[in-house]
């Protein structure tokens, strides 16, 4: 069957996209859910504008990615935490610490679901946490976990 998204849908398409699924499928999960609607000449042209306009809210939002990209990289993020005499942390320094962190020394607000960390933070020192704003827009923020009180 032939159905037009009306939201991204992961292994299908994104928003506005034609395809092709089994019928079964568009029927019983994508129509009665709201994500498609059964193409025909009509919305056919609908769907034409629902992709232009997610290729410009997408431009937008890339463009906004690469102007916060251009401010963090350059920047070093010092974060204050209890350390031991060994330069291990007492505890760890999360996502969202360095969210609230990046928020706080640069006024760039990132939701912590964008740093992609695979482990909480747990040496004094420089590290680097990379940070996915946009499919297209990857960096590496600099973070620098320094003693408390120093």
């Amino acid at each position: 069957m032939r159905i037009i998204l009306r939201a991204d849908v992961d292994n299908v398409g994104k928003k506005g996209d034609v395809v092709e699924v089994a019928d079964g499928f568009a029927r019983n999960y994508l129509v009665p859910k709201g994500f498609a609607l059964k193409a025909s000449d009509g919305t056919l042209q609908q769907a034409q504008s629902m992709r232009r306009a997610r290729d410009v809210k997408d431009a937008k939002d890339r463009e906004s990615a690469e102007a916060v990209a251009r401010q963090l990289v350059p920047a070093v993020i010092r974060i204050p935490a209890k350390a031991g005499t060994e330069g291990r942390l007492f505890g760890s320094v999360t996502a969202t610490e360095v969210a609230s962190a990046v928020e706080a020394q640069t006024g760039i607000t990132i939701d912590r679901r964008r740093l992609h960390m695979s482990e909480p933070i747990k040496t004094l020192g420089s590290h680097e946490v990379p940070v996915k704003l946009h499919a297209d827009v990857e960096f590496r923020v600099t973070l620098e976990v320094v003693p408390e009180g120093r």
